[in-house]
């Protein structure tokens, strides 16, 4: 992997990876940008002990383009993108809109992608690949920054989730505290160790799917990909490495070698989940990492989190009254039922 480092016109750091040795990226944005100001704040909620992002200039962000305006695709005559190359292989850069900046921590675009038309299940296991390592490398160096506690490298795809941007990319969030689902864990994790004597959350966790069966989705000779047994989401999977790590950089070259192809396998079966004539599943994927600097981080296992917003062909899993105002899911699919739909629908 070869990683080139540049700056573009407002400033913003764009950090171009490819798989070729000899890549040359040498371009320079021509666009007339004002420098990058953002007024994104950090506020703690008392009541709750959670905190909260307020970014009013995302409000003026760009708002799903046409095709040939897309400024994640490359540059090309006449048409000036983020991305000053005419083509790339991945590209990471500053988001212009962020809702993290400065000392409240840092947002960069992933472009897994130059081709505007594909989406991520579309890659090569050696584009997959290196969109993997491009997450092993922003981890390790955001992981430096002296405001970041945690790292969240995900993906946001489809209009039903949220996306304004079709281009097929993700996003990475680097907090400056650790983020309340992770802190709901860590508590899990503490409140088992101390109840077993020792033993591992995460590690009984995957052992009892393993051996209950009924909501593996997928099981490689390093990777093993469930539906949880509390699933909250219609169809929502875990996927592990079967070796305890951290996070990303934890992985060694087997389970990176491994991971493209049981990845790309589940995406594939998520876009098959609902029948042919449909647009892609919208879903969100994303990877939890161990918080930087807390006591027992080895002990947290890093995994990534794949759910759909869409429970039938025609419907929505809206978050309504008991979701969003308590916190309670109510899942109208059983796990059992979502992984042998899973399992049902074979990946091409």
């Amino acid at each position: 992997m070869k990683k080139t480092t540049t700056r573009l016109a407002d400033g913003r750091e764009l950090i171009y990876y490819d798989g070729r040795d000899d890549a040359v990226r040498d371009a320079v944005d021509r666009r007339p940008l004002d420098p990058m100001a953002s007024a994104s704040e950090v506020r703690r909620d008392p009541l709750l002990g959670e905190h909260i992002a307020i970014a009013s200039h995302r409000q003026g962000r760009t708002y799903y383009p046409p095709a040939d305006e897309c400024p994640l695709c490359p540059s090309q005559e006449g048409r000036l993108s983020e991305i000053p190359d005419s083509d790339y292989d991945v590209a990471v850069f500053e988001n212009r809109f962020p809702s993290l900046s400065g000392d409240t921590g840092r947002c960069e675009v992933v472009c897994f992608t130059p081709d505007h038309d594909k989406s991520f299940a579309d890659l090569t296991p050696t584009q997959a690949r290196l969109v993997l390592d491009t997450w092993t490398d922003r981890t390790a160096d955001l992981s430096q920054h002296p405001a970041v506690e945690q790292v969240y490298c995900f993906e946001n795809r489809g209009k039903e989730i949220g996306v304004t941007l079709d281009h097929p990319h993700g996003q990475i969030y680097a907090y400056p505290f650790i983020t309340p689902r992770t802190e709901q864990m860590l508590r899990a994790a503490e409140q088992h160790r101390e109840a077993t004597g020792g033993r591992n959350l995460f590690d009984d966790t995957v052992e009892a799917e393993q051996a209950d069966g009924r909501r593996i989705v997928l099981d490689g000779e390093h990777w093993t990909a469930f539906v949880p047994y509390a699933a909250h989401w219609p169809y929502e999977v875990h996927l592990y490495p079967k070796r305890r790590v951290p996070d990303l950089l934890g992985l060694d070259e087997d389970e990176r070698a491994e991971f493209p192809h049981i990845y790309l396998d589940l995406l594939r079966r998520f876009d098959r989940l609902f029948g042919p004539g449909l647009p892609p599943t919208p879903y969100v994927s994303g990877w939890h990492q161990a918080p930087f600097g807390i006591e027992h981080r080895r002990e947290f296992a890093l995994h990534l989190e794949l759910f759909t917003i869409r429970r039938t062909a025609d419907k929505l899993k809206f978050l309504a009254g008991s979701e969003s105002g308590m916190g309670v899911f109510i899942n109208d699919v059983p796990p059992e039922a979502a992984a042998q739909r899973l399992r049902d629908v074979v990946s091409a």
